[in-house]
C-alpha cells in the first residue's frame, strides 16, 4: 500500500492537479486562466502544482504563487521523476471531492472544467476530455497518435477511449482507488479506464502550446505508449507464442515440400541464400521474443525493488496537520520527505 497523505482538515469541493516541468513561460498564464475559471464555478478549490524537478524558474514561480494565492499548494520533487509520477503525487496529496488533472502548457483548456463538473454532478465518476482536432501538430504526430489509440483499444481488454489524454475529472472514489494501486510503471489514463464505473466525455479542439517547447519528445511519447501497452495487455507475450507456432508450421511445411521433391525425383535447390534467409528469420524472431520478455521482466524488477515512485524535497502551502510522514512498508509507492 502507498504511504498515504492525510487530507487537509477542510476537504474542498474541487482539487486541480498540474504537473510542472520547466514551464516558467506558461506557468503564470496557466494560473491566471485556472483562477478565473475556478472563481466562476462557485466551489471551494485547491490548486496543486507538482514541480517535477524543473531546472528553470518554475520552483521560484510556484513559491510566489503560494504566497499570493491561498488556494495554491506546491510540491517539489528532489529530481525529475517523470510526468506519471508527478500525477501520482498530486493525486495522493489532494483532498477534493472531485479532482481535475490538467497539464500546464494550456493545450488542454481550463475553461472545459465547468462542463466536466456538470457531468460529474449528473452522476458520472470519470469525465475525460476527448480531442476532436489537434491544431498545429505535425502530420506524423497526428498519424501516430491516431494509430496508437486504436491499436491500444484492440489489444487490451479495457475499453480505453480514443484520442484522450490525462486531462479529466475524477470522483474522489476513483482517486482513492488509483492511490491504492501499488504499481510503479503507471499509465494513469489506462488505470482510469480499468477501474470502470460511469464514465463519459466532453469534446474539445486541442490548442497549440501557449509558450515554450514540448516536454514530451517523440522518444518519451514512444516510451509512454510502450508502457501503456505493456501495463494493460498480455498480447506482446502471446506474440512470442504466435511467432513460435508460425515458424514451426513453416518449418514443417518446408520439410514436407523437400520430401515431395525428393520422392518425385526433382533436383533439390542448393545454395546459401535460402539458408541465410531462414537463419536471419529465426534469429530475428528469437531476438524479438527475448526483447518482449525482457520488457516484462524489467517491470517485475522495478516492482520487486520496491523503491518509492517519487521523493518530495519540499512542500508549500500545506497545513502542518494535513501531512504525516509515511510508515515504512514492504512495498512503498510514494516517498514523502521534508516539509
Amino acid at each position: 500500500m502507498p504511504a498515504a497523505v492525510e487530507p487537509s482538515a477542510s476537504t474542498v469541493d474541487l482539487s486541480v492537479v498540474v504537473p510542472i516541468y520547466n514551464e516558467e513561460e506558461s506557468l503564470l498564464e496557466m494560473h491566471r486562466r485556472l483562477s478565473e475559471v475556478l472563481a466562476g464555478l462557485g466551489v471551494t478549490h485547491e490548486l496543486l502544482l507538482v514541480n517535477d524537478g524543473s531546472r528553470d524558474r518554475s520552483a521560484e514561480l510556484i513559491g510566489d504563487l503560494v504566497s499570493q494565492d491561498p488556494a495554491v499548494r506546491g510540491i517539489h520533487f528532489s529530481r525529475n521523476f517523470g510526468h506519471q509520477a508527478a500525477l501520482a503525487a498530486g493525486l495522493q496529496h489532494c483532498s477534493g471531492r472531485a479532482v481535475v488533472v490538467i497539464d500546464a502548457d494550456l493545450q488542454d483548456p481550463p475553461e472545459l472544467i465547468g462542463a466536466m463538473l456538470e457531468r460529474w454532478r449528473d452522476g458520472y465518476e470519470v469525465v475525460y476530455a476527448q480531442r476532436v482536432a489537434r491544431r498545429r501538430e505535425s502530420l506524423l504526430k497526428r498519424a501516430t497518435a491516431y494509430a496508437f489509440y486504436r491499436i491500444l483499444r484492440r489489444i487490451t481488454p479495457v475499453e480505453i477511449p480514443s484520442d484522450t489524454g490525462d486531462f479529466c475529472l475524477m470522483d474522489r472514489r476513483i482517486v482513492d482507488l488509483l492511490n491504492a494501486m501499488p504499481e510503479r510503471n503507471r499509465y494513469v489514463r489506462g488505470l482510469r479506464a480499468w477501474v470502470g464505473f460511469r464514465q463519459t466525455s466532453v469534446t474539445f479542439e486541442r490548442a497549440p502550446r501557449f509558450a515554450g517547447e514540448p516536454k514530451y519528445t517523440f522518444a518519451k511519447s514512444v516510451g509512454l505508449a510502450i508502457n501503456g501497452i505493456l501495463s494493460l495487455s498480455k498480447l506482446p507475450l502471446r506474440l512470442a507464442t504466435y511467432f513460435g507456432l508460425l515458424v514451426s508450421a513453416a518449418s514443417f511445411i518446408l520439410a514436407i515440400w523437400f520430401v515431395i521433391q525428393r520422392l518425385s525425383g526433382q533436383p533439390l535447390i542448393r545454395g546459401w541464400s535460402s539458408t541465410v534467409v531462414i537463419v536471419l528469420f529465426l534469429g530475428g524472431v528469437q531476438l524479438l521474443t527475448i526483447g518482449i520478455i525482457g520488457e516484462y521482466l524489467s517491470r517485475i524488477y522495478d516492482e520487486v525493488k520496491g523503491r518509492p515512485l517519487y521523493v518530495v524535497q519540499s512542500r508549500d502551502g500545506f497545513a502542518a496537520h494535513s501531512l504525516r510522514d509515511p510508515v515504512p512498508a514492504a512495498r512503498p509507492v510514494a516517498g514523502v520527505a521534508g516539509r
